[in-house]
């Protein structure tokens, strides 16, 4: 049995999930230490030989199962497997391995693993071990967005149960994290989104997730929104996924000495802050980038994060965003629907 997953890569526009690989373990081993029974041989692969459009740059090939981790921030060698995320079954392990064994759940531990694939071969250290009692789409979403959630709502500011956060792109995988952590803190907030003909329904769906107040890009600037904080104090956390007015209009909200965080720019926009903002309300601008997070910590701290996440899933606090589930061979399908405007639901490749 393989295990379903969430992958990004190959410069997708919008996040892609895939999964169902197998993975076979070694430390310090070749994969011809293995026995035949357990030796992976042909497997498929999405793989991209260029940067570009991922629909034209992406193809479905086999090739031999063979580790080979890249670097997110960095661009790997070409060509080179997508996925940056995912969820397998460890199948075989090497003889000196120790953590995993097989059956167990895996999640990489740094992006830029190649996930797009039925198996691979990794080392140990490139994975980190899972418990099996969470839901599977669960388990292919926890790596990246809510671990980017749970830190950047605990890491930047001393909240306290009441204290309010603001952010925009709040359907954005990252943004549904936040909501449902931030109700688990016991913390308010305010989600920004794009207008859009079924503002309703999302407005709806955030709100059944834990969302105190949910306002389009539009309702923010007008001065009736001041109204919310009769009921809500300042936020003193915003955290700004898209740049350029959006940001702004975050730090307008902020309380004094309040704190913005970065970690998209979906507008491909600067932030800017003006100097009345910076220095009469002493705000702070901050950035945040799990790659770098995992780099100052060690592999212990990360595998306690994600405890902590599944503790949430298992409470009902955590839930996957909504997925849409596409075989391999139909990866077009997933990569279309990826970068269709006000599609919410990410796309998980079956194998």
């Amino acid at each position: 049995m393989s295990i379903s997953g969430r992958l990004t890569g190959a410069r997708a526009r919008a996040p892609l999930h895939a999964g169902l690989f197998e993975t076979w373990l070694r430390r310090g081993r070749t994969a011809s230490s293995y026995s035949a029974s357990s030796e992976p041989s042909k497997v498929r692969a999405l793989i991209y030989g260029n940067h570009g459009d991922p629909a034209k740059v992406i193809q479905l090939l086999q090739q031999e199962s063979t580790s080979g981790p890249g670097n997110y921030g960095l661009l790997p060698k070409l060509p080179a497997v997508g996925g940056n995320e995912g969820v397998g079954q460890v199948v075989a392990v090497g003889s000196s391995v120790s953590r995993l064994k097989p059956g167990d759940w895996v999640i990489p531990a740094s992006a830029g693993l190649g996930t797009w694939r039925t198996e691979a071969v990794f080392s140990e250290e490139a994975l980190i071990g899972i418990p099996k009692d969470i839901p599977l789409q669960s388990a292919a979403t926890l790596g990246v967005n809510p671990c980017t959630a749970y830190r950047m709502l605990v890491d930047f500011e001393q909240l306290q149960p009441g204290d309010s956060v603001i952010q925009n792109a709040s359907n954005s995988g990252v943004g549904q994290a936040v909501i449902q952590i931030a109700s688990a803190l016991r913390l308010k907030t305010i989600n920004v989104v794009r207008d859009r003909p079924d503002i309703q329904k999302l407005t709806d769906r955030l709100k059944n997730l834990g969302a105190d107040y949910v306002l389009t890009e539009e309702e923010l600037r007008i001065p009736e929104t001041k109204t919310i904080f009769k009921d809500v104090p300042l936020p003193r956390l915003a955290l700004n996924c898209v740049g350029g007015k959006s940001s702004t209009e975050l730090l307008r909200h902020l309380a004094p000495g309040g704190t913005m965080v970065t970690y998209g720019g979906m507008a491909k926009q600067p932030v800017t802050a003006s100097v009345s903002l910076l220095i009469f309300k002493d705000l702070r601008l901050r950035g945040f980038w799990l790659s770098q997070w995992k780099k100052n910590h060690s592999s212990d701290e990360f595998k306690e994060l994600i405890l902590t996440l599944c503790d949430l899933i298992r409470q009902g606090q955590l839930t996957a965003p909504a997925c849409s589930e596409v075989p391999l061979q139909d990866y077009q399908q997933a990569l279309e629907a990826s970068v269709k405007p006000f599609v919410s639901s990410k796309q998980i490749l079956t194998m």
